[in-house]
């Protein structure tokens, strides 16, 4: 069992300037001023138990960038475990969205080990930190941290990403497995107020959503011919002359990057068609993101005289190394695709993602949205869904599921589709039916998914949330 730290480079945030405009940038700057006086002295550290692979990594490297280039001192730890630790988190994590998971225990045996390996996590954070600092611990893993930090004069944060239903039974059983280790945090953090447990009713609670880096290797521009060449050199798409082009992007240092490496592609026949309408989602190998279903009811209900295909995408499952139902959720998605019909299989492609290089792994996700006619996002329960805003950002028109933060950031009709059943395959079906038959309407969804993304989605916003709840503490 060991801690890691996680090295951050630090990123101006005056590249935000065109972006946010000039009054929203004047405040971020005051706030960023404010904050660094502030903390002066002190150290924000966040604790976590992947570095790669999910929503919450990917934010917190791109929010600590900004956070020490605006001159405060924020470290990211991640903790190592056991893949028993992963197992029971696991459970966890499915609990609070409502899903059974493996079925397990979540009892004395498994409260032991949890309590083993996050009070090991405990010993070793302490000698990196001070008293006085802050420590902001990050989803279901680090909960039993809290309560071995209580009494050592670090200010602790527990910040939870995903959902929490009062109502559902295996949402409070989740809940009463974390609830005894939290009562020593000083604030909580979630992403919705409707996921602020009932007994945290006196507590001090931040409600900050997710956000987006527009300039991160996912997020960035890229030209069309820079895509294509991505795409095809992937293997994704398929048109040798558009790897004319080189496939470059911008790392987070600045320095140029280069996707070299192959996705590995499951489908029949040749590569999608570069001029093709293509449908995507991209996703963990989750089955609350029920890949699975997106496929079905695109086999079944998307009409194939649009000639359209679909692309379903996720990381190369042996990288993420804390989510141990990875592999199992990609070999059913493989088995139902090879169950499929000659004519479906043909028009679908299932893709696990490179993970050598976490830039160039984004860089691929980006090209994938950007060429897309369509983005989906069919998740059966969602903390946030961080995937639909990036998205939105590069003017796709969105058909997503109303559950969890996504109905945040999708004004149905006017900047997305949002789906009342995420189980029902027609309503899906119809959605990009109607798409696909009205391009006009879906460029406009695009245009206004994008600006909805930018005034209420960045990181300027976030920051300006977490300094000022941070302020609160110390």
């Amino acid at each position: 069992m060991a801690m890691t730290e996680v090295r951050i480079e630090a990123q101006d945030f005056s590249r935000f300037e065109d972006t946010l405009g000039v009054e929203q940038m004047k405040r971020f700057r005051e706030t960023a001023l404010l904050a660094r006086e502030a903390f002066a002295g002190r150290t924000i550290w966040n604790v976590n138990s992947t570095a790669r692979g999910g929503g919450v990594a990917e934010m917190l490297q791109v929010i600590l960038a900004y956070a020490r280039g605006a001159g405060i001192d924020a470290r990211w730890m991640v903790m190592d475990a056991d893949p028993e630790f992963f197992r029971i988190t696991k459970r966890l994590h499915n609990g609070f969205h409502g899903a059974a998971g493996d079925g397990g225990d979540l009892g004395e045996r498994e409260r032991g080990h949890y309590e083993q390996v996050t009070g090991q996590a405990s010993g070793e954070l302490l000698a990196h930190t001070r008293p006085g600092d802050v420590v902001i611990l990050h989803d279901p893993q680090t909960a039993g941290m809290v309560a071995q930090l209580e009494g050592t004069g670090r200010h602790l944060v527990w910040r939870s990403h995903i959902c929490y239903d009062d109502g559902d039974e295996l949402s409070r059983r989740s809940g009463d497995f974390v609830r005894p280790y939290l009562d020593a945090a000083d604030a909580f953090v979630f992403s919705r107020a409707s996921y602020v447990p009932p007994w945290l009713e006196d507590r001090i609670v931040e409600i900050i959503a997710p956000s987006i880096d527009p300039f991160s290797a996912k997020n960035q521009e890229l030209s069309d011919e820079v895509v294509r060449s991505i795409l095809v050199g992937t293997g994704l798409l398929g048109d040798g002359d558009a790897a004319l082009t080189p496939p470059v992007f911008r790392r987070r240092d600045g320095s140029p990057g280069r996707v070299d490496r192959f996705a590995d592609i499951l489908r029949t026949g040749p590569p999608t068609p570069i001029d093709a309408p293509l449908i995507v989602q991209v996703s963990r190998w989750d089955d609350l993101k029920d890949m699975q279903g997106v496929m079905t009811a695109f086999a079944e209900q998307v009409d194939p005289v649009h000639g359209a295909h679909l692309l379903l995408a996720g990381p190369n499952v042996t990288s993420v190394t804390d989510d141990p139902e990875g592999a199992d959720v990609l070999a059913e998605c493989q088995t139902l695709f090879r169950s499929l019909s000659q004519e479906a299989r043909s028009r679908i492609a299932v893709a696990c993602l490179p993970m050598s290089d976490l830039e160039e792994n984004a860089a691929i996700v980006n090209a994938i949205q950007r060429h897309a006619s369509i983005v989906v996002q069919k998740s059966l329960a969602e903390g946030f869904g961080l995937t639909v805003a990036e998205a939105m950002w590069k003017a796709r028109p969105m058909v997503a599921s109303n559950v969890g933060g996504i109905g945040d950031q999708i004004e149905h009709g006017t900047s997305g589709i949002l789906l009342r059943d995420p189980r029902d395959a027609q309503e899906f079906g119809d959605a990009i039916n109607s798409l696909l038959e009205d391009p006009d309407t879906a460029a406009c969804l695009g245009v206004a998914a994008r600006e909805r993304v930018r005034q209420r989605f960045l990181s300027d916003r976030h920051l300006e949330q977490y300094a000022t709840l941070i302020g609160r503490l110390i």
